[in-house]
């Protein structure tokens, strides 16, 4: 939790101030039952009245330090645990945009949105709370303990051997929770993935009809995340009971002796004042360990995420042959590290030439671009880019080099030419040219606005062709060395696709692209094309020697195209 206290720092002067307000308030607090005792046993018997309205003017002033240094303590402790939590997020944010595919994979995407949002709302609450009750708890509650001293002293060991118990039950309360409160945050990554699975599949499920399947699915959820978080809450729901019943018996006692011992009303009254504010100091502590518990929790599960290293290791590989713009050599990969995903992948692509690849759904076709922007490494073998191996290559420069568009592709809520450009300050002639490449220019200069024409949330205004023609736009914008389309051509009509792979030729001819495609027509003007199979490279060629030579390909041809040869 070191780590993530630090960020605490920066702001260390406004919380140092919270502190000092609290406790000016919280020992202000503490006069005005001594006060009181005096005014009832001293000065009320000896009538006199100035001295009354002098002392009542004392805990007056007494009162108002409290309020308001209580008030400005509370406005300064929040302000300084926002900013923390805002560098926080800030910090957070920007390790998840860096991580390396494989770490996003072994924590998972609800995981990282949980620890971005509740966990570190959970991190937020433990620092203002504690800056504003761990103060005023401890002094309320020695200092009570010490007051009660100064008013009687027996009644005050009366108090004091009641102490232990509360903290012994608090200590012993809060050791166990702590593993609940982290067992509840798990179960709220699995509420979170849930939800992003039935708000990005809502078609889907409404299609099938299968929405009450998935309210019986999200129930188990939500039940699990309901039960954990009772669990926690019953094991700390124990603490205020049990303090308030041992201070309870505590009072008792108090009042049994004050009625024999004491010399005056005003001491019972003010060990009795005292009392509720030791009390209500158990309380606060009770509460800090709560909040504690869950923030310790989350703390940990923040710094698992900043204490990844997301740097791509760049080191000395043999340099690859420089007449190839593109070249995998002996390439096997695996995601979890057991069966290959790739297996034995070799093939070549000079600059200004067109590869496509072609294969059923999880044959590898998408895991071939991953390794080829380092996404991941490869488990053995090699892949170059221009002749260098890539993990020889900042990702920054490697990545540099390619535009790619995938099927499925991000558009943010923003004006069309935002997301073309996506934050490059391109010139606004490349990107009218990237749209009339991608075929996207005609229905742009349709809608209200132009480029300034704003999009929806994930783009919900336009057609599943136009979004793709906006990716591929984006991908084109940048003017790439390297085009990468996977898949990303799938939902556009064959006329329009011809026009797209026409354009791709005729304007970008120094382009090396990839085509990654599920229709036969559009790779066969290809230079060659990669038949994938179960990771397995199974034809490799132009389009008449795979018709020849690969039997799947020349199935998937005649299926598709309905064309015997």
């Amino acid at each position: 939790m070191t780590k993530t206290l630090k960020y605490i720092k920066p702001y260390a002067p406004t919380a140092a101030w919270a502190v000092v307000m609290k406790f000016v308030g919280s020992i202000a607090e503490l006069f005005l039952p001594l006060l009181l005792d005096y005014i009832i046993d001293d000065i009320v018997p000896l009538k006199d009245i100035s001295m009354v309205l002098w002392l009542g003017l004392l805990m007056l002033v007494c009162s108002l330090a409290a309020m308001f240094g209580n008030i400005f303590a509370n406005r300064l402790s929040v302000s300084a645990a926002a900013k923390m939590t805002h560098d926080l997020r800030y910090d957070l944010f920007k390790k998840i945009s860096y991580l390396k595919s494989g770490q996003v994979d072994e924590v998972t995407v609800p995981s990282l949105v949980s620890r971005l949002t509740s966990d570190s709302y959970y991190v937020n609450q433990m620092v203002a709370r504690t800056l504003r009750l761990g103060v005023r708890a401890p002094i309320l509650l020695i200092g009570g303990m010490l007051m009660t001293f100064i008013v009687d002293v027996w009644l005050a060991l009366v108090l004091l051997a009641c102490v232990p118990f509360v903290i012994v039950a608090v200590v012993i309360i809060t050791k166990k929770s702590i593993p609940y409160y982290a067992k509840k945050q798990a179960c709220s990554d699995d509420m979170v993935r849930a939800m992003q699975e039935n708000i990005s599949g809502v078609r889907i499920i409404k299609a099938l009809s299968a929405g009450e399947r998935e309210k019986r699915k999200f129930g188990g959820v939500s039940d699990r995340l309901g039960n954990t978080d009772f669990s926690a809450k019953k094991v700390m729901s124990l603490t205020n009971p049990l303090a308030t019943l041992i201070l309870n018996l505590g009072l008792v006692v108090v009042i049994i002796v004050g009625a024999l011992m004491s010399d005056g009303a005003g001491s019972v009254l003010a060990v009795l004042t005292y009392f509720t504010m030791i009390l209500n100091g158990m309380l606060g502590l009770s509460k800090i360990f709560v909040v504690l518990s869950q923030g310790i929790a989350s703390a940990d599960r923040i710094e698992q995420v900043l204490e990844m290293d997301e740097r791509q290791f760049v080191g000395q590989y043999p340099a690859g042959n420089a007449d190839y713009m593109v070249e995998f050599k002996d390439v096997n990969f695996s995601y979890n590290g057991g069966e290959n995903n790739l297996e034995n992948i070799n093939f070549t692509l000079r600059k200004g030439g067109t590869l496509g690849i072609i294969g059923a759904t999880g044959s590898g076709k998408s895991t071939i671009v991953n390794l080829l922007m380092r996404f991941y490494d490869v488990s053995s073998g090699a892949v170059y880019v221009g002749g260098d191996d890539v993990r020889s290559v900042p990702v920054e420069t490697l990545r540099s080099r390619f535009g790619v568009a995938f099927q499925n592709d991000f558009l943010m809520a923003d004006s069309v030419r935002a997301n073309i450009d996506y934050g490059r300050n391109l010139p606004e002639a490349d990107i009218l040219s990237a749209a009339d490449s991608a075929q996207a220019g005609a229905f742009i200069s349709e809608l209200d606005g132009g480029l300034n024409y704003d999009l929806a949330q994930k783009a919900a205004n336009l057609s599943g062709g136009q979004k793709q023609r906006l990716t591929i736009a984006r991908a084109l914008a940048g003017k790439p060395e390297i085009l990468i389309l996977d898949d990303s051509s799938s939902a556009l009509d064959y006329e329009t696709d011809a026009a797209l792979r026409r354009a791709l030729a005729g304007n970008y001819p120094s382009t090396t692209k990839i085509i990654i495609a599920q229709r036969v027509s559009s790779v066969r003007s290809a230079d060659a094309i990669l038949v994938l199979d179960d990771g397995r490279q199974i034809g490799l060629g132009t389009h008449e020697q795979l018709l020849r030579t690969c039997e799947e390909y020349a199935l998937i041809y005649k299926a598709q195209m309905g064309e015997n040869f």
